[in-house]
């Protein structure tokens, strides 16, 4: 069988997901929509697909639809879709208020298609990785910090950049969140620019995330501090590290007759040497791909076989609740 999908806005992150779609095996792109025409057929020039100006107009042509419009609607665009039966990925954040994703998941619950949300930082391989590394961390610190867009500035920096470790946090963290600070500012935009949360979950884990998009350097990492243990991930390069504390040798019995440790096995004074702990560690294999193709992957897979995706609606919706609260601190400075 073959998928025939299409991609519903080709600004800056659509025109990639055309371009992974239409080299997946088993998927047909058959078209692009966008408002603005000619860069809706550049696009569709150089994939060998349609093109149209209004999405609206594949219902019924196309049997899955990733979606990459303004967040403002998102809402708007995918529910005819999803009420027509037909399999949603939409673009993160997954709406502009909690209403509206509630909406976009029971016209998915209804229709019983998939409706994923384009957390793309979930299919970094490097995460992938380091997950079964984690065992209940007890503080997370995350830096994303990313140059003055071009892009995203109808939302602040907490629904563009930090959503996505918002949704790497809460999945990770079998924990509700139990209380939340927040600061941000407006700096060159009137929305705010960059923000700092500090999330304490019911469990004791704290969770400290920086995000801006006004700084000199691009950083995305994340780094866990657990048991004796401290593993650090580095988005951008794929990039994982552990260290972990490994104790030493276990002290013999103090011997009385000599006055001093004594190892009898070897039969010489004891090293104390051999009972102190040490760090052990460093980076290990990542095998390096594109998480938005991973991401893409993940939902041709759950359409077909008629799966839930990886980020479902309900977890696009946390994280959108998350962020909400967060902005709510801020602007309320509380």
């Amino acid at each position: 069988m073959t998928l025939r999908v299409a991609v519903i806005g080709v600004g800056h992150l659509g025109k990639h997901h055309a371009r992974i779609l239409s080299s997946l095996p088993g998927v047909e792109l058959v078209a692009v929509a966008d408002i603005n025409r000619p860069r809706a057929d550049e696009v569709a020039a150089a994939r060998g697909c349609l093109a149209v100006a209004d999405g609206r107009e594949l219902i019924g042509r196309v049997d899955a639809v990733t979606i990459a419009v303004p967040t403002e609607i998102h809402c708007r665009i995918a529910l005819p879709f999803l009420q027509a039966r037909v399999p949603v990925l939409v673009e993160k954040p997954m709406a502009r208020s909690l209403d509206e994703a509630d909406e976009m998941i029971a016209a998915a619950a209804d229709a019983g298609v998939a409706l994923a949300v384009g957390h793309t930082e979930r299919f970094n391989p490097a995460l992938a990785v380091a997950r079964p590394l984690l065992a209940d961390p007890r503080f997370i610190e995350v830096h994303r910090l990313g140059t003055f867009p071009e892009r995203s500035l109808d939302i602040d920096v907490v629904f563009d950049l930090m959503i996505h470790d918002l949704d790497v946090v809460l999945s990770l963290v079998n924990s509700d969140v139990e209380s939340l600070e927040a600061v941000g500012i407006p700096v060159v935009t009137d929305r705010v620019d960059i923000a700092n949360a500090r999330l304490r979950f019911a469990n004791g884990c704290i969770a400290n995330l920086t995000a801006s998009r006004i700084s000199r350097d691009r950083v995305r990492k994340i780094r866990f501090f657990q048991s004796k243990a401290y593993l650090s991930i580095d988005y951008a390069a794929q990039k994982v590290e552990v260290f972990r504390l490994v104790q030493g040798a276990v002290p013999v019995p103090f011997d009385a007759a000599q006055g001093r440790p004594f190892d009898a096995a070897q039969g010489r004074p004891f090293d104390e040497a051999q009972g102190r702990p040490s760090i052990e560690g460093g980076e290990i294999a990542v095998t390096n791909e594109e998480p938005l193709a991973r991401e893409l992957t993940d939902f041709v897979n759950a359409v077909v076989s008629r799966r839930a995706p990886v980020v479902t609606g309900e977890a696009g919706r946390r994280a959108l609740a998350m962020a909400g609260q967060i902005t709510d601190k801020i602007r309320l400075g509380t």
